[in-house]
């Protein structure tokens, strides 16, 4: 289709209501979620197309099936006279666009303007009435959402009527969290490998992937398509570094560039509380690790590992045997320190399921955790696998306990660099089913959620990844900029993705009716506007154009033939 052919024209609708548009060519060639453009004296509208509904001049006219009763060139002209397709347009921004170049007033219109460029606004008035309605063109995709030639641009999928191009800005990306969504199968991880890809490449910030299965650091295997799926590792083997939870772990068969190991003395109460759901631990937990940090200070997990629930037998005045408590008991600690003694010993067993993980040792080989923080400080990417550990205890207490330590870092250096040092390098932290630590009864103890809270205050945000965005906390919704949604089919997921968003009405049959794979919708701050888009593909030809853009032809050749 001519994208430059008017499509229709307006003839109603309003500031607090969608615009609505005769439509002028068939209505097959239009779907709900299409770009249009409207021409209208010197403002040009931008709006989104979010329902399609059939019309007649009289009901009698749709009612009756006159093609089989009248010759087929009147039953033609009748339908075009008689019937009609309207469209419900969403309006999201205006430019002033000025006269026409050929009319006397433009010269006096560029002269008030000087060096003032023209932006995309917010809607603050109406189209008249019969202005022409088109299907935004490629250039006026590139006016909003950005030309993909400029820097910072980066191709994350296709108009899905003329396939064109549709980008979002890295920078603006980084400044905010962000969140990755849809249900189960709708290639989350995918569309997530490809901005991370974009992340990499163009070095917009460094990234830290908590990799809960496994998927994004070495090759795999699609499960629907059997086909290969590269891993960042793969086509980033100097910037990527690997890295497995526990000594001497394999990642898919490979060893990782360093092993994760957990000193006892780097988990602190606080780690241990939000476990409180997943280890079913009392209201008493916390004033028990209270009186243990006092009495061991840093070193009371493997004290309190340490201790025994034995007894010995000692005689009374009277001659008697009796037992008590095992000086290195549970018991005899808490009888000494004013605890309760079944609270303490209940506590013991509840932390024994941490006490047993190989990951958590005395004194680790390495310092892996400051490892990876200067890998990241010097503007590596680290994919953290949790290879054999995938049990939500794993993951939560792993993943928050290096984030804290992570943002202390970011909190230092930014505080240096308002003091004249160097400023830290953006930092973003993935994590996929997010719903597990941004939960309503976590959300407001996790380091995750301050991160969420804070934006860009210390240069670390997060890119979420989750199937159920309904169970992740409001506020923490609320805080995310960009937002990125698949197909979902729970109203409660729809209204959380949606929450806080202008039109949200218009947009959630959108999002219910995307197809169930590669097929997105844009939202938030870090779009200029929603919009349905078929996304890329996560195939050769996407590498091809990603790494292809920032080599050359010679260094391109030699890297393929190394594989990579």
């Amino acid at each position: 289709m001519n994208e430059n052919k008017s499509i229709g024209y307006i003839v109603g609708g309003g500031l607090k209501e969608n615009f609505r548009v005769r439509l002028t060519v068939p209505s097959q060639e239009i779907q709900e979620g299409a770009f249009v453009t409207i021409a209208s004296g010197d403002l040009q509208f931008y709006g989104l197309v979010t329902d399609l509904q059939l019309g007649a001049t009289d009901p009698r006219f749709a009612d009756e099936q006159s093609e089989t009763r009248l010759p087929p060139a009147l039953a033609k002209a009748l339908h075009g006279q008689t019937l009609f397709t309207n469209l419900e347009v969403l309006p999201a921004l205006m430019l002033e666009r000025g006269p026409d170049p050929a009319s006397p007033e433009y010269p006096a219109w560029v002269e008030k303007m000087g060096d003032q460029i023209p932006h995309p606004r917010p809607v603050k008035t109406v189209p008249r009435h019969h202005a022409e309605v088109h299907l935004a063109g490629e250039g006026d995709i590139a006016e909003i959402f950005g030309d993909p030639v400029e820097k910072g641009n980066f191709v994350v999928g296709y108009t899905r009527e003329q396939h064109h191009p549709v980008c979002i800005n890295l920078d603006k990306l980084v400044q905010r969290s962000s969140g990755v969504f849809g249900a189960t199968g709708t290639g989350k991880s995918f569309l997530t490998r490809i901005i991370l890809a974009g992340l990499i490449n163009y070095k917009k910030a460094c990234v830290l992937v908590f990799d809960m299965h496994n998927e994004y650091a070495y090759d795999d295997t699609a499960t629907d398509t059997s086909l290969r799926v590269v891993g960042l590792k793969t086509k980033f083997a100097s910037r990527v570094q690997v890295v497995g939870l526990g000594g001497g772990a394999l990642i898919r068969g490979q060893a990782p560039d360093f092993n994760l190991e957990i000193a006892m003395q780097d988990i602190t109460p606080i780690d241990v509380e939000l476990l409180t759901r997943e280890l079913n631990l009392r209201e008493t937990t916390p004033t028990t690790l209270h009186a243990l940090l006092t009495s061991f200070g840093k070193d009371w997990f493997r004290r309190f590992k340490s201790m025994n629930r034995d007894e010995v037998e000692y005689e009374d005045e009277k001659g008697k045997l009796k037992k008590k408590p095992h000086p290195d008991s549970v018991a005899a600690w808490a009888d000494e320190n004013g605890v309760n003694v079944m609270a303490a010993e209940g506590l013991h067993d509840k932390l024994r399921r941490l006490f047993d993980k190989p990951y958590i040792v005395e004194k680790p080989a390495a310092d892996s955790v400051s490892e990876i923080i200067k890998s990241l400080q010097a503007g590596r990417h680290i994919v953290l696998s949790f290879g054999n550990y995938e049990t939500d205890l794993d993951y939560l207490l792993v993943s928050n306990l290096l984030t804290r330590k992570i943002r202390e870092r970011w909190e230092i250096m930014t505080n240096d660099f308002r003091n004249g040092k160097e400023e830290p390098r953006p930092l973003v932290i993935v994590i996929e089913e997010a719903h597990k630590l941004l939960n309503r009864e976590m959300a407001g103890q996790t380091t995750f959620a301050t991160i969420a809270r804070e934006m860009r205050k210390y240069y670390v945000t997060l890119l979420i990844i989750d199937q159920r965005p309904s169970q992740i906390h409001d506020e923490v919704m609320s805080q995310l900029g960009t937002r990125i949604s698949g197909w979902l089919g729970d109203e409660d997921d729809i209204h959380a993705v949606l929450s806080g968003l202008a039109g949200r009405e218009a947009l959630r049959g959108m999002l219910a009716h995307l197809q169930q794979k590669e097929e997105v919708l844009l939202l938030g701050w870090g779009v200029p506007m929603p919009l349905p888009v078929s996304s890329r593909r996560y195939d050769d030809q996407f590498w091809r154009e990603l790494l292809g853009g920032s080599i050359g032809k010679r260094e391109g050749k030699i890297i393929e033939e190394l594989g990579y």
